[in-house]
């Protein structure tokens, strides 16, 4: 899995310094006008060390929800691999969170679905993302032929009562055979079945996540959030480049339903304090 670089090393008793004295209770969420999300991978040393105070680390900062990533297919995460996933529900709900979306592997989801669909329904998810699509190849055609496999796996996720998401990376926002990849990715997907979650860091490519959602509303079920610096540095959402008000307001207008922080740690906590203070 090539994924963002996340903070090393972190010791396993940093959470419980960083928790506000009080923190949401199960339920609360829905007080909350616009509840946010994180996603594990970029603190998932914390979160396989110490899962539980980890999701009251991130309540406290003010998350009202998890995106977690399928225990059995990263290997980052396999200390949870042996926890039932029912007792995995109830430390997220004692942290006052909910998850509703989970990373899942393209081999995953052909090779093992009926557990992925187990783990998936005893967390209470209601959406089933993959991290990318299964060894694409290096033509247009190959693109589209793993599209056309994740159209079927969708068609499986759709009858299971979820929703399908495929997340983006740089690697489709570059041009073959005189096309845009992910404008190719998009034409070959099934829209009714495959919902796209966009992940914001392709901003350092000169791409917008805001024109993607108005070129293809309705498209769009959740988003990846980072910001950047002109000169490529990470920095906590609203201290960068991204137009944060023209981004919400385009996900709303489209249909965008969650929005998931995934930065380093030491971003997190200003990250959810702007979007709340923007979002009202």
């Amino acid at each position: 899995m090539n994924r963002r670089k996340f903070i090393g090393q972190t010791a396993v008793g940093v959470g419980a310094m960083l928790l506000v004295p009080k923190l949401l209770k199960a339920g609360e969420v829905s007080k909350v006008k616009h509840p946010i999300g994180f996603q594990t991978y970029p603190i998932r040393d914390m979160v396989s060390k110490d899962f539980a105070g980890t999701m009251k680390t991130m309540a406290g900062m003010g998350y009202q929800y998890t995106e977690m990533c399928y225990p059995k297919g990263y290997d980052d995460f396999k200390s949870l691999a042996g926890i039932a996933p029912s007792d995995l529900k109830k430390m997220i709900e004692d942290a006052g969170l909910t998850c509703p979306s989970c990373h899942f592997g393209m081999g995953n989801l052909k090779n093992n679905f009926g557990e992925c669909m187990e783990f998936a329904h005893a967390l209470g998810m209601t959406q089933i993302v993959t991290p990318g699509l299964d060894n694409p190849g290096k033509t247009i055609d190959d693109y589209k032929q793993a599209c056309g496999e994740l159209n079927k796996i969708a068609g499986q996720v759709k009858a299971e009562g979820m929703a399908t998401g495929l997340h983006n990376h740089e690697g489709e926002f570059k041009m073959l055979e005189g096309q845009l990849i992910y404008d190719a990715i998009m034409s070959a997907l099934d829209g009714e079945l495959v919902k796209m979650q966009f992940q914001t860091e392709v901003i350092k490519l000169g791409y917008k996540a805001s024109t993607y959602f108005e070129k293809y509303p309705g498209r769009f079920i959740s988003a990846h959030l980072s910001d950047w610096t002109a000169d490529g540095k990470q920095v906590p959402v609203g201290q960068g480049m991204i137009n944060w008000k023209e981004f919400f307001a385009a996900a709303k207008k489209t249909g965008v339903k969650n929005y998931f922080v995934e930065m380093d740690f030491d971003t997190y906590k200003d990250s959810a304090a702007y979007i709340h203070s923007l979002l009202g």
